[in-house]
């Protein structure tokens, strides 16, 4: 019998890793928005948007990804509750990128304004309508979702360092290539 993976594809570090740099970035780009006023303030909002809707394509092949490749095996000695509490987190992850993206397009359709993917070509707005006040709405179901996101992305940390130096059971070697697999 061949012996379980124990560490994820190549493609699978890949995307986990280039999304979670593309949302730091876009926390950076907010905040320089906020920071500035004037065209360099809508150059940050339109590079935001841009990356958004990048992680909405990186996320969507994700999860083709995924259902292709189904992850590798959780330690066989983790708690079910852990298990469970790992799995809906991972789920949770799929639905708060797809969210995200998708309301802030959403906002930015109802509000009519356009925009150029990373200033290459138009992206197409949603057929959507309700001027500002729709517009005000998705932003709020944007922002919310953000503040999800914000709360995953902790308990995925505490999670992953639980796992390094409490459980020592190489659940973050998975997904870091650079730390070495403990015996």
């Amino acid at each position: 019998m061949a012996e379980p993976r124990n560490r994820y594809s190549s493609v699978s570090l890949a995307l986990h890793w280039i999304i979670a740099a593309a949302i730091l970035v876009q926390v950076l780009l907010i905040t320089a928005h906020e920071s500035t006023q004037g065209p360099l303030s809508g150059q940050f909002v339109m590079l935001h948007k841009s990356l958004g809707v990048s992680i909405l394509i990186l996320t969507l092949a994700r999860i083709g990804w995924r259902l292709a490749h189904p992850a590798i095996p959780l330690p066989a000695q983790m708690p079910r509750w852990e298990r469970l509490a790992a799995r809906a987190t991972h789920v949770l992850f799929y639905v708060v990128l797809i969210a995200m993206p998708l309301s802030g397009w959403l906002a930015t359709s109802a509000a009519g304004r356009d925009f150029a993917w990373f200033g290459l070509f138009d992206w197409p707005l949603l057929p959507v309508g309700g001027g500002r006040e729709a517009a005000g709405r998705f932003m709020d179901v944007h922002e919310t979702v953000m503040k999800g996101l914000y709360v995953l992305i902790a308990l995925h940390v505490a999670a992953a360092l639980k796992h390094q130096f409490i459980n020592r059971d190489n659940v973050l070697h998975r997904m870091i290539p650079l730390i070495p697999r403990r015996p």
